[in-house]
């Protein structure tokens, strides 16, 4: 490699000697990867040419939280088998220490306890070592005072005799301003980065993450001016790939802007990647590739950003990757696409592999708090906290997005809906990855020292309020939560769906609590100095008796599920499927296309992938020229070019769903339950919001909808408004800014304005391959809505008493009938494999529905239903009040609500344990409301359905004391 006579000479040595480091760090929040995990890497690290690893989760217990505590044996044997298992593959295992939290830099007893703990490593046969000083305050305590003379002298003095007291080994040390925005007052000129550059031992190499905390881009003249301030090349510390700070993001893209032209300018690149470890396949591949080469295949670097979008799609391949990658491409030429392509290629077959995973799918993130800033009312977005709906006129209007209200955008991205166990939080039980090969354990004996800070919110000029932050740790565990018994046969389940209701939690106490919204702590950021210090606690691990689980699980808490050993609540392990049913899975297998499709919904922090914003473009030119479908409706000229561009273009939208629900399946039936669970949770979110826009796609070309449509489905901010894609994509904005990654921009373009409640849901607790479709109702699907209404129709369940058959239907009339006679535009069915479980209808104006019901309804039901049957002894009150309410229909008290016009009627099988699937077929029917002029709507039940209150309060409707009818709950909600 060239030298660069600009460069300090320690940095050509480093290079020229084939000694640039390359590997992982496991430095994010959250559960950490277990020992089996850490196995797996070294192989793979070593089959790919990486050569060095960090160990360094931020909440295994004695690396941040108790770092002076000694291992116990069994850690220590879990430990050097570690270290071995690295010097096996060639791998550098570092050792790093998080002491910065609470260490006096002064005191002889503190350098003494940090001595201690790594000597005790270094005889497990540790030979390398890191002091990490990221994340804490840039203050001192009033004894380092008196003895440094700054901040950064009391780091370089004490990692000076550290290093020198360990006998000089491999050093590396991770800054406190660990990227250009976090320098004071800027990188050349700070003092701290320049004592650690002219002070610390120059054989020690120090970390840096770029110019921000995730960098989109890194340059050479970064890295050029943070080499001139640290006096040598910086190894990078790489969160391209993080995703503890988003609970709906994990980053599946490859490796990206950064050319490998910074090679020769660099010690090392180190990432820091998904806290889930079977989602970080491509990352770690196409890390390893970049670092081989020495070309850029990919010159114009913005030919990666999603600005491109368009001219991409234009060169799509049906993989979606053909995009701009050069036809041929030396070995030493490095192009993201082509990395990308080379890495599923190999990451296909891991999924075949037979692996288990170990109870629910929990998590692996905290649930932190970051602090909202106010919010403008006018914005429209899916994580919102305002329930204010804001309409433009006029088809073509667009909402732009200036530069004062791009941070509200920002602001708005980030805010979150308070939840109880975010107000009280508890410090979550502290985390062991260190005592069981496949599990990590957690105490709740041991008192976490990472406590919740209160933070004031600016909530107004005139108001503050406080909200508790937790620290980067965990909300404490549910344990009075039933655990579910899986019998691992899971391919039985994906064929036929018989065990989903032993496997499907329908625990939904919780789920307002928005946990899309809960913000767990950025990257390497937001945890504030403990209020105790664990240098006077004591307690170990050692009787531990509870397990985190293994797996994927937003609960809306945050809470993490685990696994105790007191025999009454045994987790059992979740196999993969047997062999002998391996014929079967053949068309089950997923596929190279699958994985492409995958890893572009799920790309990286500043960029979706192609297939990703493909969806994004259809969905949003099939709402905005929805009004061509309408006028050729009108004109019954269904053969127009424009209209038939738009039932293409549909058709498209339809095959890419499909193709979705293809992975999913295929996902969900695959032997590596390990990357399953780590990928289930994300997949299952996703795929129900693009199954929901397809079906308002579907409604949509019914073309039942107004000319003035557009100015009620517009919305504010979305990917589409002006200035909203290019901040995204910028990089100027850190990631976390732009919360929910392409899951919420998809949600951001349904146009429900204020239901944010209604996009909250809990993902199963085991994962099922069950798809649920929502579809406008047809006219042959009247007698299975029915028989789904008679068997619901009271309080959620079926009369017990028996019908004559000339009364079967007399629930079902009463109930759906006239919504589907009268407004079959307004009903949606949602359906399985096997058929429809469940309905949703409504009238756009209850006023004027009435009195169609009373010209064209009611008349032929009092026909249908004389009185004289109300004489049948066996008939039950139920039956008979029915008929009653048809012949007395005139003179019922009725709901007439200026705010909530409109009324409907959902009703969902009691065997469909699935929350998500009533939220989404609600969302549908209120989109199409929405576009017809209602903001607001209303349901009546009987006073005694309690399972139907709770049924309506999960869906965000509230009681409306104002109408109230005797005997009746009324309640609504408006969106």
């Amino acid at each position: 490699m060239a030298e660069d006579s600009n460069l300090p000479n320690s940095e050509n040595l480093n290079t020229k000697n084939g000694n640039f480091i390359c590997g992982v760090v496991e430095g994010f929040y959250g559960r950490p990867w277990t020992t089996e995990q850490r196995k797996d890497l070294f192989q793979k690290m070593k089959k790919w040419g990486m050569d060095s690893y960090v160990y360094a989760p931020k909440d295994d217990y004695k690396h941040r939280a108790y770092w002076r505590e000694l291992y116990t044996v069994e850690e220590a044997e879990h430990l050097t088998g570690l270290i071995q298992a690295a010097k096996d593959q060639n791998i550098t295992f570092y050792y790093a220490l998080s002491p910065g939290l609470d260490i006096t830099y002064s005191s002889t007893k503190e350098i003494t306890a940090l001595k201690r703990k790594l000597e005790q490593v270094s005889q497990f046969g540790c030979t390398a070592f890191a002091l990490l000083f990221d994340d804490i305050e840039p203050e001192m305590s009033e004894a380092d005072k008196e003895v440094f003379q700054s901040f950064a002298q009391a780091q370089v003095s004490v990692t000076n005799d550290i290093y020198q007291h360990l006998g000089q080994p491999r050093f590396l040390v991770c800054p406190t301003q660990y990227c250009s925005t976090r320098a004071v007052p800027n990188v050349t000129n700070s003092e701290y980065l320049n004592t650690l550059g002219s002070k610390l031992a120059q054989e020690i190499d120090i970390m840096w993450t770029g110019q921000k905390v995730i960098s989109r881009l890194l340059t050479k003249e970064n890295i050029q001016e943070i080499t001139d301030a640290l006096r040598r090349p910086p190894v990078i510390w790489d969160n391209l790939h993080a995703n503890d700070y988003d609970q709906k993001r994990v980053f599946l893209g490859p490796y990206s802007g950064r050319s490998p032209d910074l090679i020769p300018k660099l010690r090392g690149v180190l990432t820091n990647p998904n806290c889930e470890y079977g989602a970080n396949f491509v990352a770690i591949h196409t890390l390893a590739q970049w670092s081989r080469c020495n070309l850029d295949g990919q010159r114009d670097l913005t030919l990666n950003d999603t600005v491109s979008a368009d001219i991409k799609l234009e060169t799509e391949t049906e993989d979606g990757l053909g995009e701009d990658v050069p036809v041929s491409l030396s070995p030493n030429m490095y192009h993201p696409r082509q990395a990308l392509r080379n890495a599923i290629n190999e990451w296909l077959p891991e999924f075949s592999k037979h692996k288990s995973a170990w109870g629910p799918i929990v998590k692996p993130q905290p649930a932190v708090a970051v602090i909202p800033v106010p919010i403008i009312p006018s914005i429209n977005t899916c994580m919102t906290l305002t329930s204010t709906t804001t309409t433009t006129t006029g088809s073509n209007s667009q909402a732009v997005v200036n530069p004062t209200q791009l941070q509200a955008l920002a602001e708005v991205c980030s805010s979150v809906a308070v939840a109880d166990s975010l107000v009280n939080p508890v410090p979550g039980p502290v985390m062991n990855s260190l005592v069981s090969d496949t599990k990590v354990v957690c105490n709740d004996s041991i008192p976490n020292p990472i406590a919740p800070v209160p933070i004031p919110i600016p909530v107004s000029d005139a108001e503050v309020k406080s909200i508790t932050v937790l620290s980067g740790t965990h909300i404490k565990p549910d344990k009075d939560k039933n655990k579910v018994v899986v019998n691992g046969d899971k391919a039985d389940e994906c064929k036929e769906g018989a065990k989903e209701e032993t496997c499907m939690n329908t625990d939904t106490s919780t789920d307002l609590s928005n946990e899309s919204s809960l913000s767990p702590s950025e990257p390497m950021d937001c945890n504030s100095t403990p209020n105790i210090s664990p240098a006077h606690i004591k307690g170990t691990v050692e009787n531990s008796s509870e397990d985190v689980a293994m797996s994927e699980n937003s609960t809306p808490s945050g809470s993490m599920q685990v696994e105790t050993n007191d025999g009454a609540n045994q987790m059992v392990v979740e196999n993969p499927p047997e062999n002998d049913i391996e014929p079967e899975r053949k068309e089950n297998e997923l596929t190279f296309e699958d994985l492409a499709l995958l890893c572009d919904l799920f790309y990286l922090p500043f960029e979706h992938g192609g297939q990703g914003l493909q969806l994004l473009q259809e969905f949003n030119w099939l709402k905005s020229n929805a009004h061509i479908v309408m006028a050729a409706n009108q004109k019954k000229d269904p053969l127009k070019a424009d209209v038939q561009e738009w039932f293409t273009r549909a058709e498209k939208m339809n095959e890419m769903t499909q193709a979705v629900n293809r992975l999913f399946q295929h996902l969900s039936s695959c032997n590596n339950r390990e990357i399953l669970y780590d990928l289930y949770s994300y997949l299952w979110d996703i795929r129900g919001v693009i199954s929901l826009l397809n079906s308002y796609v579907k409604w949509l070309a019914g073309g039942q909808f107004p000319a003035s449509m557009p100015s009620y489905t517009q919305g504010t901010y979305t990917w589409f408004s002006k200035g909203w894609k290019e901040t995204f994509m910028s990089g100027e904005q850190e990631p976390w800014v732009f919360r929910g990654g392409l899951t919420a921009d998809l949600q951001r373009l349904i146009p429900v304005d204020s239901g944010n409640d209604l996009f909250v849901y809990k993902v199963p607790d085991v994962p099922t391959c069950r798809v649920y479709t929502v579809r406008p109702y047809l006219p042959e699907d009247e007698q299975m809505v029915y028989n789904v209404c008679s068997r619901t129709c009271k309080d959620g369940l079926e009369d017990p008493h028996p019908y004559p058959e000339e009364l079967k239907n007399l629930q079902s009339d009463r109930i759906v009938g006239a919504y589907l006679t009268l407004h079959p535009e307004f009903c949606f069915v949602v359906e399985d494999d096997a058929g429809i479980v469940g309905f949703a209808c409504a009238s756009p104006d209850y006023k004027k529905f009435r009195v169609k019901m009373e010209l064209a309804w009611v008349p032929e039901m009092c026909e249908k239903y004389p009185l004289s049957l109300k004489n049948d002894k066996d008939l039950s009150k139920f039956a008979q009040d029915t008929i009653s309410h048809f012949h007395g229909f005139k003179d019922e008290i009725y709901v007439s609500s200026p705010t909530h016009p409109s009324s409907m009627i959902c009703s969902i099988l009691p065997s469909v344990l699935d929350q998500s699937v009533s939220k989404r077929l609600v969302t549908c029917l209120l989109a199409a409301l929405r576009a017809n002029g209602s903001f607001g709507v209303h349901v009546v039940m009987n006073s005694t359905d309690s399972y139907t209150h709770a049924f309506y309060g999960k869906l965000g409707f509230v009681e409306n004391t104002h109408e109230a009818i005797k005997g009746k709950i009324v309640m609504g909600r408006t969106f």
